[in-house]
């Protein structure tokens, strides 16, 4: 069984639509929307495709209508982003993304899986990178052999204990310098991390044609073709 594990999209089309793989099942661990200002056809694609998906702390926002937290850098770009995504998308994707689980179980080709969006103990806000004692203590009680987890926007897979951590990365904004859409295949109960280059040219001249302020295509821009690799200082500059 081909299993495609992905998340993190932040209404980045383009990214998205690079990821020609075949699979049998879609794991995708949570927000698809904001940050970008492509967000219909991400969904479109998700509720398509995802055989199980969990909701992220953006797709909460978006849905519930969340007001952004005031600042610079990517707080006030979700602020304005938000905003714009409530004026473009229909009832039906914000009903979706309000009805999304915070955490679900499935198993697939014989592997029990557990997805949340951050981690089994905080499922949509705590940010925890690869620290296996950590993680450890997180596993804790969890009745699956892979977890599958997302928003840190950095790829990483740990083996611990009889269990497994899996996060894809980021389709939309990676974080980690590199700035090719992040996944996962699972294959007959091997993993892999992978990555696909992708239309960054496009997703720009999409972001300057939305009617929002200059600087958020700029921003954007910044982040994607850097994958992430700006300080706070640099992303402030920008607003």
């Amino acid at each position: 069984m081909r299993i495609l594990v992905l998340g993190d999209i932040h209404s980045n089309w383009q990214a998205l639509s690079a990821i020609r793989e075949d699979f049998d099942a879609c794991l995708v661990t949570g927000d698809v929307v904001d940050y970008g200002t492509d967000p219909r056809p991400c969904l479109d694609w998700v509720r398509k495709h995802a055989t199980v998906i969990v909701r992220g702390n953006h797709d909460h926002a978006v849905a519930q209508r969340v007001a952004g937290r005031t600042g610079g850098g990517l707080r006030r770009l979700a602020a304005i982003v938000r905003s714009y995504h409530w004026e473009i998308l229909d009832p039906q994707h914000l009903k979706y993304l309000g009805r999304l689980p915070t955490v679900e179980h499935i198993q697939l080709g014989g592997l029990r899986f557990c997805l949340v969006h951050a981690t089994p103990r905080d499922a949509m806000d705590e940010y925890l990178g690869p620290d296996e004692g950590a993680w450890q203590q997180r596993l804790e009680g969890i009745d699956a052999d892979i977890v599958c987890v997302g928003h840190s926007h950095v790829p990483f897979h740990l083996q611990l204990s009889g269990k497994e951590v899996l996060n894809p990365g980021s389709v939309g904004q990676p974080r980690d310098g590199d700035p090719r859409a992040a996944y996962a295949i699972i294959e007959n109960g091997t993993v892999e991390l992978k990555r696909a280059e992708y239309d960054i040219d496009a997703a720009v001249a999409q972001a300057r044609d939305v009617p929002l302020a200059p600087w958020v295509a700029a921003l954007n821009e910044a982040i994607w073709r850097s994958g992430g690799a700006l300080t706070k200082a640099e992303m402030d500059a920008f607003v």
